[in-house]
């Protein structure tokens, strides 16, 4: 691209929070010209991701309902002495189905991958090699700042998509599996089905360490899929992925990091639910909030976002003192009290729509 052409909104990064923002604005804004910069080779996070319908309004629901390739209306959860399905609608988006979506709604010049980018600035990306890419406006949503003000544990995951010889039975996806000891601290499996013999399978760990055994959660898998019998399979996928759990510290510090006048989405802006660092449904929400903007120079984009994150960060101070319960070393005596209350209560945690009397119930339940 020759040096010196306005390419409109930059926006830095492959997740999510990109992904979201690139449809939105393809279906709803078409007339401003974006360009994605991303480092990795697809676009939307490179994972399977889960939802609740209760995270989700009308217009998220819309924006999102073309991507979804799963749905079900409930879920299993298994604790030590007891299993129950709960009522409650949910769904899952193919990370294939994303990167899909985007490549089809953006001209192939609108799109660059496998681009190593070495700063963001308020109307410009700085590339690796001295290529500058400027624009009216920039948004950095790469991943979440390492160099953190914040207190931070960590949701450590590994996860196999396997395809069995035959139907493994699992008709719904499990939300929850803390009936097989995993030793010290919280751990525990998910599963979702993808269809009769394919089966996603995640071993969870939270942890006040940031590093985590990289063969854990395989081993963990293996056992896992041997106690219930599915067979050896066929490895379709396997990865890895360790998120932050944020507890406290200087949030307005955070979202300085890399700039302190650069608008900021996904992880790099606090744009993630607390318990499970799930990107969705905030990558939703703020994509549809970018569309609505009038004015994308730099400064605008960063008040608008810097606000919004600002906001959140204050309204989720429930969730962060739950994820310390979580953290504190009672085992999975946090998140199984949680998902022992009723279905309709479950979903407004996630849904964060919790009134005062409902936070009190689930902290009670959680130990805390």
């Amino acid at each position: 691209m020759p040096r010196g052409k306005n390419h409109g909104l930059l926006i830095a990064g492959d997740g999510a929070a990109v992904a979201l923002s690139a449809l939105a604005m393809a279906r709803l804004r078409p007339e401003v010209p974006v360009l994605l910069v991303g480092e990795g080779e697809s676009i939307g996070g490179g994972r399977t991701l889960f939802l609740f319908d209760e995270q989700l309004g009308d217009e998220e629901r819309a924006l999102l309902e073309p991507l979804i390739g799963w749905s079900w209306d409930g879920c299993y959860v298994a604790v030590p002495g007891r299993s129950r399905k709960l009522k409650m609608r949910c769904h899952a988006i193919a990370a294939e189905a994303i990167d899909t979506a985007v490549r089809e709604a953006l001209k192939p010049e609108r799109h660059r991958s496998g681009t190593r980018i070495v700063a963001v600035r308020d109307d410009s990306l700085l590339l690796q090699g001295g290529e500058t890419l400027k624009g009216d406006g920039a948004i950095d949503a790469r991943s979440w700042a390492h160099q953190t003000t914040l207190e931070l544990g960590w949701r450590h995951a590994a996860r196999r998509t396997c395809r069995f010889e035959r139907p493994h039975r699992v008709d719904l996806p499990v939300l929850l599996d803390s009936t097989v000891p995993q030793g010290t601290g919280c751990a525990f499996f998910a599963c979702l089905p993808l269809d009769e013999e394919r089966l996603l399978i995640e071993h969870v760990r939270y942890a006040t360490a940031a590093e985590a055994d990289p063969a854990e959660g395989e081993r963990a898998i293996d056992a896992y899929v041997a106690l219930r019998g599915w067979g050896e399979g066929a490895v379709e996928a396997e990865s890895r992925e360790s998120l932050p759990v944020p507890l406290g510290g200087d949030f307005a510090a955070y979202y300085r990091i890399g700039g302190a006048r650069v608008a900021k989405l996904g992880a790099r802006g606090g744009f993630v639910f607390p318990t499970t660092g799930s990107p969705l449904p905030d990558a939703a929400r703020t994509a549809l909030a970018l569309t609505r903007q009038r004015d994308f120079a730099g400064a605008a984009l960063h008040d608008l976002f810097e606000q919004e994150a600002a906001a959140l960060w204050k309204r989720r101070d429930f969730y962060r003192g739950f994820d310390r319960l979580l953290l504190r070393g009672g085992g999975c005596r946090a998140i199984e009290g949680l998902m022992g209350l009723e279905p309709p209560l479950i979903a407004r945690y996630f849904g964060e729509r919790l009134g005062l009397f409902e936070r009190r119930k689930v902290m009670a339940a959680a130990g805390g």
